[in-house]
């Protein structure tokens, strides 16, 4: 903007506010676009899990990952590269970590630290989960 518009919008009030409203349209369709596309019939948003991390350096490489276990299967005591939620697609398994042992099904969310940890498919289908990671990059 040069500046003999700059003074001319400054000495009229006026202008000045139909200016600014004019810049504003552009900031309020936005806007407006991103409510209507989150009110869209049949969109449905849960959050499944929340979780404050502290990790051990600013560079992360996060991988998604998907695990299938074989009917009765069972991991040998193991540890992941970094810590991060795990979702489970089909079947149940136990999981046991830090000492403690829990069971999660289809739709269930869990945390998993990066500890040493078994998992076993407790189910009499195949198990698959998917495993989000959060590693220090190498």
């Amino acid at each position: 903007m040069n500046n003999s518009l700059l003074k001319k919008l400054m000495e009229n009030p006026i202008r000045l506010v139909k200016a600014k409203s004019f810049l504003m349209i552009p900031f309020l369709l936005m806007v407006q676009a991103i409510s209507a596309e989150d009110s869209k019939p049949g969109l449905i948003r849960a959050v499944l899990m929340e979780n404050p991390v502290e990790l051990p350096s600013k560079n992360i490489n996060a991988k998604v990952i998907k695990i299938t276990f074989p009917p009765a299967f069972k991991t040998p005591w193991h540890t992941h590269d970094g810590p991060g939620p795990r979702y489970v697609l089909k079947g149940k398994v136990k999981v046991t970590e830090d000492g403690k042992v829990n069971t999660y099904s289809v739709g269930e969310v869990f945390w998993e630290s990066g500890k040493l940890m078994a998992v076993e498919n407790v189910g009499k289908e195949t198990a698959e989960l998917i495993i989000f990671e959060l590693a220090s990059q190498k």
